[in-house]
């Protein structure tokens, strides 16, 4: 992922409707109308408005069909790359905690 795909990616991931719109995706396509009836918070111009911002970012796909637009989560796109690098960022954590479980305890040591 470069630098300019992932800030749009976490960028568009910082927005909680956004978040609930991703969650919405997970579960298919939907149009506009669809969404918004489920995000309840915000209106259809404000979902439109979002949906474009994941668009942009790679995280969403549109497919047209006459007069209506579908999205879904783009699997292939940023969303995979963000999630890759949070993963990545995760294990290496996991792996510092544990080597600093094995270490012995020095700050009982050095207090006393």
């Amino acid at each position: 992922m470069t630098s300019a795909n992932e800030n749009l990616a976490f960028d568009a991931l910082s927005d909680r409707v956004r978040r609930r719109i991703l969650s919405i995706l997970g579960e298919g396509e939907f149009t506009v109308t669809e969404i918004a009836d489920q995000v309840g918070v915000v209106g259809r111009t404000t979902v439109s408005s979002h949906l474009r911002v994941l668009r942009t970012s790679g995280i969403v796909t549109e497919r047209r069909d006459g007069r209506l637009r579908y999205y879904s989560l783009d699997a292939d796109g940023s969303v995979r790359d963000a999630f890759n690098f949070l993963q990545s960022l995760l294990e290496s954590s996991v792996r510092v905690a544990e080597r600093d479980q094995d270490r012995p305890d020095t700050s009982r040591r050095e207090a006393g």
